[in-house]
């Protein structure tokens, strides 16, 4: 017997329809290309949302089509998000940090259609548009008296001119809500990038997940700044949630340094914030010399690589911004685990409290997640035993686009993603990841987490970054190295730093070598290559060798 309850598609455009008619004057407020600041309401962007649909049916686009943007985190960006997967195309955010011949392959192997771009990236498309013969309209994201008008490339319109001639009157289509939404690229730091396919199913199902209180916990009174680019995973799915709930949205635009954010923050009242460590230290470095405080922001999640604790505590103590600790993946959509506490931590000592916060957190529902050995027995959830973690749910891709299923399976035949983290798992469902399988330092038969070394050398008020790697011993197998970004002015030593490590962790674990360098090489999602940091110190011999 089934139950008789009406059956209505989750469907991205009744994100927007319910924004426009229950808070339709929420605001919205993006720091634009042209450098001025922008207002407008949720209305405003449902209106907006709906001309864009019409224009893309006048350009006679197929259902699940794909359009491309290259774009910033603001309102176009945005109406992208609605007016392209409302009406059954296909949204592909591209990364401009990636290389031009990375981005020709991806534009090809996704056959957009339409390219969308701010004109920060014109050299970037100039540059591409001739190697990719499927896209058939380019669109710079400006008013029509900005558009460049010796491009170089073939009908460039504006997206004002474009979108200014279409009617605001539009029905969403109703149609299969497993139908694909959007797509984005893996960083692609080893052969080419991978696609995960996104459905309307699994972004309303992220989007409510998002927002519960244990989670990103948002609200129509939270104003809310994603620094988290809307170019990679969708800005953690924040765009999609904010409409759900009617908070206030501040987008950022191009402007990422620490001045910019912390002003505009002040300005706009933000009182929760999301971004990866590397943007948080630019802010906080900002922030301390000149004795700045926050006057409404309260909560900061951090995900993308692991949070040092030092930031935690910084945000935490001398800020009174809680940070959220985050974990997850763009084959996730991408969020995985959030570290919030439970009721009965709450009375812990405060160092207690911290060692729980530098977890990554606990599995959101609809996340199920295990960590199993090299033979794919479930390892117990002990705090203290680690595997290799699987995930398993409804916003978790099931294969690759154009590609192979990641999938292993268990005994009963159900599908697991192998996320290439080692982790620990405690009694309590915290997780915390020790490693990527790939970067795990084996030493002597022991592991040496990698990522712990790091959170050490950045609690040094000499360090501004590290990142460890092992480097091959004859007879200890691997031993760690720390390569470190002193802050500027700073000084510090190589034995100063090593000795630091003393009492913070076990002797065997101390690094063997310290090496000072100008720079940690980032990938295109702010996170450590160390693949090229590897490269880098190619034909490095450790200490006594």
């Amino acid at each position: 017997m089934l139950g008789q309850m009406q059956s209505q598609p989750l469907l991205i455009s009744s994100l927007i329809e319910f924004a426009e008619r229950h808070h339709g004057d929420g605001q919205i407020v993006s720091r634009r290309v042209e450098g001025d600041i922008h207002r407008y309401t949720y209305r405003d962007l449902a209106r907006r949302s709906r001309q864009l649909a019409n224009a893309l049916d006048g350009l006679g686009l197929a259902f699940s089509d794909r359009v491309a943007t290259l774009a910033w985190n603001g309102y176009r960006h945005m109406e992208a998000y609605f007016g392209v997967s409302g009406s059954g195309r296909v949204l592909h955010t591209l990364n401009p940090r990636l290389h031009p011949e990375q981005i020709a392959w991806i534009v090809n192997h996704a056959e957009d259609q339409v390219l969308c771009f701010d004109l920060t990236f014109l050299p970037l498309v100039q540059a591409v548009q001739g190697k990719c013969p499927t896209v058939r309209k380019w669109v710079a994201l400006c008013d029509a008296d900005r558009l460049p008008q010796d491009s170089g490339i073939p009908g460039l319109a504006s997206y004002e001119e474009w979108i200014g001639g279409a009617s605001d009157q539009y029905a969403w289509p109703q149609f299969d809500e497993n139908t694909a939404s959007s797509m984005c690229y893996t960083s692609g730091t080893t052969g080419h990038p991978k696609a995960a396919l996104y459905s309307h199913r699994s972004t309303v199902l992220h989007a409510y997940a998002a927002a519960l209180p244990d989670v990103m916990c948002l609200s129509a009174r939270d104003s809310v700044l994603p620094v988290v680019p809307m170019f990679h995973v969708n800005a953690w799915g924040i765009p999609y949630s904010a409409a759900l709930t009617g908070c206030k949205l501040v987008f950022p635009g191009p402007a990422l340094d620490g001045k910019s954010l912390y002003e505009l923050m002040e300005a706009e009242h933000v009182t929760y914030a999301a971004g990866v460590p590397t943007v948080w230290q630019m802010l906080l470095g900002y922030l301390k010399p000149a004795g700045l405080k926050f006057s409404t922001l309260k909560r900061t999640v951090i995900g993308g690589s692991a949070c040092p604790p030092a930031m935690i505590a910084s945000f935490q103590d001398d800020f009174g911004v809680e940070v959220l600790h985050a974990w997850g993946m763009t084959e996730m959509s991408p969020l995985g685990t959030l570290c919030t506490l439970k009721n009965q931590q709450l009375d812990l000592p405060p160092e207690e409290q911290m060692k729980i916060r530098q977890k990554q957190g606990r599995a959101i529902y609809g996340v199920d997640m295990k960590i199993v050995d090299g033979q794919g027995r479930e390892m117990p959830w002990d705090g203290k035993t680690f595997g290799d973690l699987l995930v398993r749910g409804p916003w978790i891709v099931d294969s690759y686009y154009k590609g192979e299923n990641p999938l292993v399976h268990d005994a009963q035949g159900r599908g697991w993603f192998p996320t290439g983290d080692v982790a620990t798992i405690d009694a309590d469902g915290f997780m915390q990841i020790t490693d990527r399988s790939k970067d795990v330092i084996k030493s002597g038969g022991e592991w040496i987490s990698s990522i712990d070394i790091e959170n050490i050398a950045m609690a040094h008020p000499a360090v501004a970054m590290a990142a460890c790697v092992g480097m091959p011993h004859p007879k200890w197998d691997e031993r760690p190295v720390v390569a470190v970004v002193r802050k500027p002015g700073a000084e510090l030593t190589r034995e100063e730093l090593l000795a630091f490590y003393e009492g913070k962790t076990a002797k065997w674990q101390i690094p063997d070598d310290v090496v000072f360098v100008d720079a940690i090489p980032l990938g295109a999602t702010g996170k450590m290559l160390k693949t090229r940091l590897r490269e880098q110190l190619a034909g490095y011999r450790l200490p006594g060798l």
